[in-house]
Formats: C-alpha cells, sequence, structure tokens
C-alpha cells in the first residue's frame, strides 16, 4: 500500500517538473519580453539593411540618368553639325555617287545645252542668258532636291517595318547585330543600303553606336535621330532593347499617320496654288495662238522682254511664298 502511494507520489512530480519545464520554455520569454527584443532587433536590422540599399540603388538610378542625359547631349551636339543642309549631304542623301566637283561640272554642260538651244532657235541674248542662269543654277538643284525627298519618303515607308523585324529577333534571342543584318538583306530600298552600309562599319571594327550614327550623316531624318538615341543608350547604360524598339515603332507609324493627315488637309490649298501659278501661263498661251501679233511685242520688243522676265521673277516669289505657306514640318 505504501509502495503503490510513492508511486502515485513520484509520477505526480515528474508531471509537474515536466509542466514546469514546457511552461519555463514556453512561456518564460513572452513573460520576460525576450522574444519581443529578438523581433524588434530583427525588425531594426531588416529596416537598417533595407534603408541602406536604398540610398545605393538611388545612387545607380541618378547614375543612370545621367549617362542617358550625357549620351542624349552628345548626340544633339553631332546632330547639329549634320542638321545643316549642304550639297554634299543632299548629293549623298539623294542616293547619288557624285562629288560636287562632279555636280557643278553636269550642272554647267546642261545650262549651256539648253541656252546654246535657245539661242539657235532665235531667243533673244537676254532669254538666252536667263535660261543659263536657270538650268544651271535652278534646275539642277530643285531635281537634287526631289530625288532626295523622294529617297527619303520611300525610306520612312520602309523604316518602321525594318524596326518592327528588328523587335522580333531581340524577343526571338537574337542578337542585335543579326537583326541589322536581316534588315539589310530582307529590306527594300533605300532602307536596305543604309542597314548594309551600317553592317560594314561594324566588320571594319567601328562601334554600333559610331556606325548607327553615320546613317543620320547619310539620311538627316528625325525619325533615324531617335533611332540612334535609342541604340547608343542601350549600347552604354543597357536597358530593354526590344520594349524600346517597340515604342520607338509606333511613334515612327504615328509620326506617318500625321504627315499622312497632314498632306490630306493641304491638298486644297496646293491645287489652288498650282491654279492660280499655272494660270498666267495658260492665259499667255491661248492669247499667243488666237492673237499672236498682240503678244508678239514680248517676244521681239526689248521693253516687252524686261517685262517678261520681270514678270517670270514675281511669279518666282509668288509661288516660293505660296509653297512656304501651305508646307507643314512637324
Amino acid at each position: 500500500m505504501l509502495s503503490a502511494t510513492l508511486v502515485q507520489i513520484a509520477i505526480a512530480f515528474f508531471a509537474m517538473a515536466c509542466i514546469g519545464g514546457l511552461a519555463w520554455v514556453f512561456l518564460m520569454p513572452r513573460l520576460d519580453g525576450t522574444t519581443s527584443a529578438a523581433k524588434r532587433v530583427e525588425k531594426i536590422s531588416t529596416r537598417t539593411t533595407t534603408l541602406s540599399a536604398a540610398p545605393d540603388r538611388e545612387k545607380e538610378g541618378v547614375k543612370r540618368r545621367r549617362q542617358v542625359e550625357d549620351t542624349i547631349r552628345e548626340i544633339e551636339e553631332r546632330n547639329k553639325k549634320t542638321r545643316k543642309r549642304t550639297l554634299k549631304g543632299d548629293i549623298r542623301s539623294a542616293g547619288l555617287q557624285w562629288t560636287v566637283q562632279k555636280f557643278w561640272i553636269i550642272s554647267l554642260l546642261i545650262g549651256q545645252g539648253t541656252a546654246a538651244a535657245a539661242l539657235f532657235s532665235g531667243a533673244p541674248l537676254l532669254v538666252g542668258a536667263a535660261i543659263f542662269f536657270i538650268f544651271t543654277l535652278g534646275f539642277p538643284r530643285w531635281l537634287l532636291s526631289f530625288l532626295r525627298n523622294r529617297r527619303e519618303r520611300k525610306f520612312l515607308n520602309e523604316f518602321a517595318n525594318a524596326v518592327d523585324v528588328i523587335v522580333r529577333g531581340v524577343k526571338a534571342g537574337l542578337p542585335l547585330t543579326d537583326c541589322l543584318r536581316i534588315v539589310s538583306q530582307e529590306s527594300s530600298e533605300p532602307v536596305r543600303s543604309e542597314f548594309r552600309a551600317v553592317i560594314e562599319a561594324q566588320v571594319m571594327g567601328i562601334p554600333l553606336a559610331d556606325a548607327v550614327a553615320r546613317m543620320y550623316e547619310r539620311t538627316p531624318l528625325a525619325e533615324v535621330s531617335f533611332f540612334v538615341i535609342v541604340i547608343t543608350i542601350q549600347q552604354k547604360t543597357g536597358g530593354n532593347l526590344s520594349e524600346t524598339l517597340g515604342n520607338l515603332s509606333r511613334v515612327l507609324r504615328d509620326r506617318k499617320k500625321m504627315k499622312a493627315k497632314i498632306t490630306a488637309m493641304s491638298q486644297e490649298a496646293k491645287a489652288s496654288a498650282m491654279i492660280i501659278g499655272a494660270l498666267p501661263l495658260v492665259v499667255m498661251g491661248l492669247v499667243s495662238m488666237t492673237s499672236p501679233d498682240y503678244i508678239a511685242l514680248l517676244w521681239t520688243d526689248k521693253l516687252g522682254q524686261l517685262m517678261l522676265l520681270c514678270s517670270a521673277f514675281w511669279m518666282f516669289c509668288g509661288v516660293m511664298v505660296m509653297r512656304k505657306m501651305i508646307n507643314f514640318d512637324f
């Protein structure tokens, strides 16, 4: 009987000891604040780490922003020199492999030929001199401007598609150089020749940013300047190239739509200007057909020739003023 009582007392003692030990382990840290202190220490250390990492990220962002600003400023300063229209640049933008000397020689030959043909047909000397001046200094420059504008329009019509090809290639995992090579092989002219020149410059060891910058020198367009800025910034500071070029493609297509809207809205004014400019010539032709003796004084008399020359000059000034009024740049 005594032994059974001792066994129960021992069991009760050990049970109380176990309960007390568990209480000591789990309750004492909460009662004396050890757990709360540990949590506070952990929060403080985490906050300190976050605060110490935040200035590093901020410094990195500021550094990258300054690099982008410096790159854009450098490109703008370089483009200021190229933005000024020169005869050599116009010849290159027109896609002609001529030198300035060759251009002036051809212009002089055209002027001499047309003036000689006018003099041999019986035109007065003053009219022959005016024809020589027009076909030496005026007509070749107009023809060069026409060829340059036509090539630039073709380039802009295909340029957005070329940028889309680069975007899809970069998203597929191809290197940027391979994407440019695909454009130089698959696109239509003049985009193909411009990107081929970029690839050839890279083969010669020229960096990609400089090779693309030369494209703007050959084709000084705002759209090409945007492309040069994107590629140069990506080469120097990195970033998501496919997303940036995708945004550029949308900008190019929006500019193309805006240009088409402006062209459509200005067609009425252009038609009016063409009618007004052609009306004196049409009237002169009709009068010469119906009453040749009445208008013959303009060709035979010196005063008539002077009046005709002055009228042509003022007509030219009026056409240039109307052209300036109906052409929009954006």
